[in-house]
Order: C-alpha cells, then sequence, then structure tokens
C-alpha cells in the first residue's frame, strides 16, 4: 500500500541510521524516518507528519528484528526523550556514529571527510555528570521523546550514581507538603563529592528554606559554586562538560600536537582546555564572555599557579577582531551555534598555523569547516569523543593546518 493511501500505518525496511537517532527508509520515492530501529529491520510504523518527500512517523512494532538488537536496560527507553540507542549495543554505536558524522559532513558541507574518523570512549553507563529533571505535581523525570508530556523515571542508567540518589530523593520529597508546587524543573550537577542544585523554572521564587531543606535530604549539596574534583570551580551558570568519564581524554584529544609559545582558547568556560595549556604554552588567552565563567576561570589559573593564563570577559568576535597577529595555536569550543561567519573570516584573515575545533553541532561544524576548507585550511585528523553514548549527540573534535603556511 502506498503512503499517500496510507491514514494509519505501514511497514518499511530500515536502510540505516542518520543523524537525530532516526533510521531512514523509503516508501514509494519518499524518505522515512523513524526513531528506536537498525539498520536492515522490517518494521511497522505510523505516519504523524508528512511533508514533500518526507514522512516522520513513530515505530509501532519491529517486526524482524536486526541481528544486532539487544534489549535496553530502561523500563522507559522509547517513551523518554533522553536515549536513542539504547537497543544497541555500544560497539554497535561507536561503530555507526562516525559514518553518521562523515554523512553529514558530505550533505551539509559539501565537503570529503576524512578517510578515517577517529573514535575515543569510555564507559557507556553511569556517565553524566549534569541532569535537568522536569517537575509535574509530584512527579519527577524527563520530556517523553517528541512530547513536552513528563516521563517519570525513579532512575536513569546514564546518569551518575549521586544523580540518581539525587533523583530518589527529590522524588520523596515530592510527597511532602513541605515541597513547593510553583517549582517546574531543576538541574542536578555533581563530582560524585558534591552536589549543585539549581532551580531552573518556578513561578515565583524560591525560599531560602527549600535549599535547607534540600541539604538535609541530599548529601553533599553545596550553596553556590560547585568545585569538581578540586580542580575546576563552577558556578551555576557556567558550562561544564557533562561526562565524567572523559573530561581528560578530551583534552588531551584536543590538545594533542599543539605546540608553540602562544595559544588562544576561545569560548572558554572555566578553563577546561586554558588550563591544560598554559602548562605547555608560555603565554595563554583564555577568552569567555560569560561573567561567572571569567571569574570562575581566574581563580582556576590562580590555584593552579598558572600566570602565564590571562581571561579577557568578551565575545569571540569582540576580540578576534581587535587581534593583531595569530598565535601558534587557536583552540575553539563554540556553542550549538558554532562559529559563524564573523569567527571563519577573521580567523582566515588571521590565518594562525593550527587550529582545533571542538563541536557538538555536526551541521554548524559542517558549515564552519565550508568556510575554513575555503579560506584554505585542511582538516589533519577527526577524532569522534564520545562523550553522549546511548543518545544520537556527537562531540567532534577537529584538528585543522594551513594549506600554503606561508601565504
Amino acid at each position: 500500500m502506498g503512503v499517500n493511501s496510507i491514514v494509519s500505518n505501514f511497514e518499511a525496511t530500515v536502510e540505516k541510521l542518520v543523524y537525530g537517532g532516526d533510521g531512514l527508509a523509503r516508501v514509494e520515492g519518499r524518505v522515512v524516518l523513524a526513531p528506536f530501529v537498525l539498520p536492515g529491520e522490517r518494521i511497522r510504523v505510523q505516519k504523524w507528519r508528512e511533508q514533500p518527500g518526507l514522512v516522520r512517523a513513530h515505530t509501532l512494532e519491529v517486526l524482524e528484528p536486526a541481528p544486532e538488537r539487544v534489549a535496553a536496560p530502561c523500563p522507559v527507553f522509547g517513551r523518554c526523550g533522553g536515549c536513542h540507542y539504547q537497543h544497541a549495543p555500544y560497539e554497535y554505536q561507536l561503530a555507526v556514529k562516525p559514518a553518521i558524522l562523515a554523512d553529514q559532513l558530505r550533505r551539509l558541507g559539501k565537503m570529503e571527510p576524512p578517510e578515517r574518523i577517529a573514535t575515543a570512549a569510555a564507559e557507556p553507563w553511569g556517565y553524566r555528570n549534569r541532569a535537568q529533571l522536569h517537575i509535574d505535581g509530584r512527579h519527577i523525570g524527563y520530556r517523553e521523546a517528541g512530547s513536552h508530556n513528563l516521563c517519570e523515571i525513579g532512575h536513569c542508567p546514564i546518569a551518575s550514581p549521586k544523580i540518581n540518589d539525587a533523583i530518589r530523593a527529590l522524588a520523596g520529597m515530592l510527597r511532602d507538603s513541605r515541597w513547593p508546587r510553583f517549582v517546574r524543573s531543576l538541574e542536578i550537577f555533581t563530582d560524585e563529592r558534591q552536589v549543585q542544585l539549581n532551580v531552573l523554572a518556578a513561578d515565583q521564587p524560591v525560599a531560602r528554606r527549600f535549599f535547607d531543606w534540600c541539604a538535609e535530604e541530599i548529601p553533599g549539596l553545596v550553596e553556590g559554586a560547585l568545585d569538581y574534583q578540586g580542580r575546576f570551580r563552577v558556578s551555576r551558570n557556567s558550562f561544564f562538560q557533562v561526562n565524567r568519564f572523559l573530561l581528560d581524554r578530551l583534552v588531551e584529544v584536543a590538545l594533542e600536537g599543539a605546540e608553540g609559545d602562544a595559544a588562544l582558547d576561545l569560548y572558554a568556560g572555566v578553563g577546561l582546555f586554558s588550563l591544560a595549556l598554559a602548562r605547555g604554552f608560555k603565554e595563554v588567552t583564555a577568552v569567555e564572555s560569560g561573567s561567572a565563567a571569567v571569574r570562575d576561570l581566574e581563580f582556576n589559573a590562580e590555584r593552579a599557579g598558572l600566570a602565564n593564563l590571562r581571561a579577557e570577559r568578551q565575545t569571540a568576535e569582540e576580540y578576534l577582531q581587535k587581534l593583531e597577529r595569530a598565535p601558534d595555536f587557536v583552540l575553539l569550543d563554540p556553542p550549538r551555534a558554532g562559529l559563524g561567519k564573523a569567527v571563519v573570516r577573521r580567523l582566515a584573515e588571521l590565518r594562525p598555523r593550527q587550529v582545533a575545533i571542538v563541536s557538538c553541532d555536526p551541521a554548524t561544524l559542517a558549515r564552519d569547516l565550508a568556510g575554513l576548507a575555503a579560506a584554505g585550511y585542511r582538516v589533519e585528523k577527526m577524532t569522534l569523543v564520545d562523550l553522549f553514548p546511548q543518545t544520537f549527540h556527537l562531540e567532534t573534535v577537529v584538528r585543522l593546518g594551513v594549506s600554503n603556511p606561508d601565504h
């Protein structure tokens, strides 16, 4: 039966996995995208949205499962929107993610990726050091896939033990009459010793007694900044990477082979890369626009005894416009929006010999790499650092060099 005549459901065979967590199938010349499937599987799906040439569908049933399929350990997998690949062994995930990344670069950046994309991985469960939780009445959890509905959880297999302890404590507190019913969402951040609790959304200000109560119920709760492993002070509004097992490896991959006297860290945050750079370069400038993160960065550098590290509170665009001479090495760890045209254009003008980009979004990475390639940069190495096992998210480190450094 063709897609045009389908009202409720139809069958399809999955060809491959694509960015976003879906499997891609084709029915009568149209692309069908459905979640929680594997290549080669025969599935029955229900159409829920259609646009020219594309049908998005819910997976109703796997009629012929792939031999690689495994049982997901989480009882709400498939309903919760947090994970996408728990039905695939982790070795399978590591094999397919570089292919998905390469497909994104070809399709969106019109570029041919390296013949080999390296991978760096660690423990695929219990890795998250940060979690955002939503509250509805007396229930706490994540959002359902593709929905704002609450998916109640009692335990999250990708969250760290300390986060799961906090979830259990908060779930118990929700049943208490003291709980402020106007709190809508919370964030938990931990280094497995200390816990930071942030109220993300509430219909009115939260009284101090709520946090005092939380401190009684959640061991290790700290007020204000969290001192991550005694290495990085992280304030409430400061960004920090979420995979507790791959922090040092991410830094190693990003800085591998970097050399010279002067280095620049753009979008520096609290100094995850800056501190490591300052141990290998004579002079390091860390540029960060967030005031809380800059204060954290300066504190972290001073505590580490790194007098050669200077923090600048500016946007990357502002700093680069004033920069007259390129340093030996530039590290960029932008937000999901990527570098953007202004930063790419200024990098092309300054032409630093060594550039490393740490990207959390392959679409914006593809766009930025296309601009840098047009300016004479070439990809020397690309590594997928799997910070988000069980999910479709891709963290990519790209090392770039200038094709003609003397011109």
